[in-house]
């Protein structure tokens, strides 16, 4: 069979799926719309993280501080970033958790998309203005936007979809949200330096109104789901609003779920503190290092593309988690013995891309699958909180660590970053026996599961 023949065999695949599942249309959309919104400001996010221009980035306020302590936050941009970031979402998750438990999905979903246009709207004023400290807030603000939208995303499509549902679709979700992530950059790397920073808040924001609409035609599926499941996933959910993080101290899986997402980040923010340090060091405008990200977002998102369209489903209905996991531990371990042997630039960008790649492709569509046969409380809570306190707590704790192991040189970050990739992959593995143990796991079942995993209490 030919390139072209399995291309098409593949098209023809992904049509009769969405023959078979109306709601598959609206969750493309609605990925491929909140990644589109989410890609076109990255890379201004990560060109302010990058920048040379501290007035740019933090308030006038900020920088006579720490002048006034003798420390040059010109040399820490992106270590105060990771620490603001971390206690901004340790505040936010919170609020989440109230949010969660006090409305149902049909309020709390729109409220949340409409206040992230809100601000979308008030940063475009920041950037035409030109207003001092506009840096320090944008990536900020995108750092939680980016956490809690996706997070609630996958959170509703384990309320649409079915687990053995899930094993069919996920891959072609991801794929759409590949395609958006895809699409985004180019238009920032289009029109980043014909119309300048501020209008593409503007082109986010036309992206997250599209997701309102998708939320709202996709809670027919759920509901219809709900009645035929007997579960209550449109009501409120009750309970404590930090019981996302009492299910981790409490539940194994979820325990180790949460070590492989800080360790996956903790290994990528290695990564990404370095290629800050190139970014700064070839361009001299916020335009240019935007460009730059631009482009790297565009080649972790094609490769992305592939591997969905090519091994996520295939891999996830025919063998289940364990591949889509330990491969990119595999590809992990390699990379990082290959950078503490060859701290190259160029090698730096690759093993980026790669990583990245993988985690969108495998990694989290494979984590996602485990959410659909579990409670809704460790969906929209225990979910939550891992792809928050546990996702920020690594960008801070790792970012640090780069600042404190790069005086040595940078054979040495990646030596621990290696390391630290070894016990990766030993949670993942301690992952995938606490997932052996979860109700409804054989590779070709197709019914739901029941509410809660053997042994947890609702």
């Amino acid at each position: 069979m030919t390139a072209a023949d399995t291309a098409s065999s593949r098209l023809g695949r992904l049509r009769s799926a969405l023959a078979e599942s109306p709601p598959l249309m609206w969750s493309f959309v609605y990925f491929f719309c909140l990644l589109s919104g989410y890609y076109v400001l990255r890379p201004v996010r990560d060109a302010m993280g990058a920048s040379s221009d501290v007035e740019a980035v933090f308030p006038p306020a900020m920088i006579g501080f720490f002048a006034d302590h003798g420390i040059s936050l010109q040399e820490v941009i992106l270590q105060v970033l990771s620490t603001c970031s971390f206690i901004l979402i340790l505040v936010a998750q919170p609020l989440y958790g109230a949010l969660v438990s006090r409305f149902p999905r049909r309020v709390f979903m729109p409220v949340l998309f409409g206040f992230f246009i809100l601000c979308l709207l008030g940063f475009y004023l920041l950037f035409d203005s030109q207003v001092a400290g506009r840096g320090m807030a944008f990536f900020l603000w995108v750092t939680v936007f980016n956490v809690f939208s996706v997070a609630v995303f996958w959170s509703f499509m384990a309320d649409v979809f079915s687990h053995g549902e899930a094993k069919k679709y996920y891959g072609y979700i991801g794929a759409a949200g590949t395609i958006g992530a895809f699409t985004g950059p180019l238009i920032t790397r289009a029109l980043v330096e014909k119309v300048g920073l501020a209008n593409l808040m503007l082109v986010s924001a036309a992206f997250l109104a599209a997701c309102v609409v998708c939320i709202w035609r996709l809670r027919r599926w759920a509901l219809q789901r709900e009645m035929k499941t007997g579960r209550d996933n449109e009501s409120a959910m009750g309970g404590d609003v930090l019981a996302g993080l009492k299910l981790i101290a409490k539940e194994p899986l979820l325990r180790w779920m949460a070590a492989l997402v800080f360790l996956g980040v903790g290994v990528g923010q290695l990564l990404y503190n370095q290629q800050a340090v190139i970014a700064r060091e070839a361009f001299d405008t916020a335009e240019a290092r935007t460009a730059f990200y631009a482009g790297i977002d565009i080649a972790v998102n094609v490769l992305t593309l592939v591997v969905q369209l090519f091994a996520t489903r295939w891999l996830l209905s025919r063998f289940g988690l364990a591949p889509v996991l330990l491969i990119p531990m595999a590809a992990l371990l390699l990379g990082f013995a290959v950078l503490t042997a060859s701290p190259l630039p160029i090698v730096v960008g690759i093993v980026q891309v790669v990583t990245r790649s993988n985690e969108f492709s495998l990694m989290k569509p494979g984590r996602e699958t485990i959410y659909t046969r579990v409670d809704r409380q460790w969906r929209y809570k225990a979910g939550a909180a891992i792809d928050t306190a546990f996702f920020r707590g690594g960008e801070l704790t790792f970012s640090w660590t780069y600042r404190a192991l790069a005086a040595f040189g940078s054979q040495v970050v990646f030596g621990f970053g290696l390391l630290m990739a070894g016990l990766m992959t030993a949670s993942a593995w301690r992952l995938l026996r606490e997932e052996k143990k979860l109700p409804g796991g054989h590779p070709t079942e197709a019914h739901d599961a029941p509410a809660t995993p053997v042994g947890s209490a609702t």
